[in-house]
């Protein structure tokens, strides 16, 4: 029967391991300045000092572009919630707590670049821009939070929170690369490949935790891989209106499921060797099992191809019918 580890066992046994990547990520990473992403001069008072408050025909963004980007903006506002359960979880021990704490300072600079482009810019209502942030901070954020496992709500462990925020990070790193091509302003494009390669590096800082994981408790780590697959949501599903937000950003092609599978999920798992390992007892079963979501998420891109083609097409009809329209309209004497 395999070793049942406590969290305060691995986070002992983790510690040379996190040491070594705390290291890495400051040889690795390039600090930068947020205010040199930002086109100051294109900035201009609002109403209360006497300028013109928004108004969405100032916006240069597309729906796709301005949509991701505040639902990225509203993801990296909610970093108290996250500050907090990584600080639960790996304790503010060193080197843990000097990862807690840079990890943070870092996240905490791709909210402010992002929040100063866009009003800046005026690519967004930054009323409703405010009214989210306060909203979303309210309802905070969990991993775990109003999902389901067995009947129980997802009791998180250390295993459960190094392989969630592993896809999270990669998965963030992708949507914000895509969200900057769906720009079509070189600005934003330079600004969200700068945050994309932050998030690449935390990316890689939990994977290599995670990997150790492996290594040490396989069955227990293979357990936590299974539950955060199956239950997997990105952290921004507690902005109000998320659901209507991601059919935007995935009918656009930001971050859609097969995104989600062929460039997030897959390549780490084939990092990991998950799928090719010669796991015995519980993380062999847990093994077929993770084969089997696999199977389920590509059935999901399937279908998502089709509803996707569907409402492009109904998109279509409907703009020709108000083309035809406004031709009539213009036409009529």
């Amino acid at each position: 029967m395999a070793r049942e580890w406590t969290d305060l066992e691995l986070l002992h046994e983790l510690e040379p391991v996190v040491e070594n990547a705390v290291n890495r990520h400051f040889s690795m990473t390039k600090d930068w300045n947020p205010h040199d992403y930002v086109p100051w001069s294109e900035g201009k008072n609002y109403y209360a000092l006497g300028g013109q408050d928004w108004d969405i025909e100032q916006s240069k963004l597309s729906e796709v572009a301005r949509t991701a980007m505040v639902q990225n903006l509203l993801t990296e506002d909610n970093l108290p919630s996250y500050h907090r359960e990584i600080a639960m979880n790996f304790t503010m021990d060193a080197p843990w707590g000097t990862w807690v704490n840079r990890w943070t300072a870092e996240e905490n600079r791709h909210g402010i670049a992002l929040r100063d482009y866009l009003v800046v810019t005026r690519n967004c209502d930054p009323i409703e821009l405010e009214t989210l942030r306060m909203e979303t901070v309210n309802r905070g954020f969990s991993p775990g939070q109003n999902q389901q496992v067995s009947g129980d709500l997802f009791a998180k462990s250390l295993f459960d929170s190094v392989v969630y925020v592993t896809f999270q990070e990669l998965a963030t790193r992708i949507s914000h690369r895509n969200t900057g091509r769906a720009c079509n302003d070189p600005v934003a494009d330079q600004l969200l490949a700068r945050i994309s390669a932050d998030e690449n590096l935390h990316m890689i800082f939990y994977r290599d935790i995670s990997a150790a994981g492996f290594d040490i408790a396989p069955e227990q780590a293979m357990y936590s891989l299974h539950r955060v697959l199956a239950n997997f949501q990105m952290p921004g599903y507690v902005v109000p209106e998320f659901r209507r937000k991601a059919v935007i950003i995935a009918v656009g092609g930001v971050y859609d499921p097969r995104i989600h599978l062929d460039d997030v999920v897959m390549p780490v798992l084939k990092k990991w060797r998950i799928l090719e390992r010669d796991f015995t007892g519980e993380a062999a079963r847990y093994q077929d099992e993770i084969g089997k979501i696999v199977a389920e998420l590509e059935q999901t891109c399937e279908k998502f191809e089709v509803a996707k083609q569907r409402r492009l097409e109904r998109e279509a009809k409907m703009a020709e019918k108000r083309a035809a329209k406004k031709e009539f309209a213009s036409s009529a004497p």
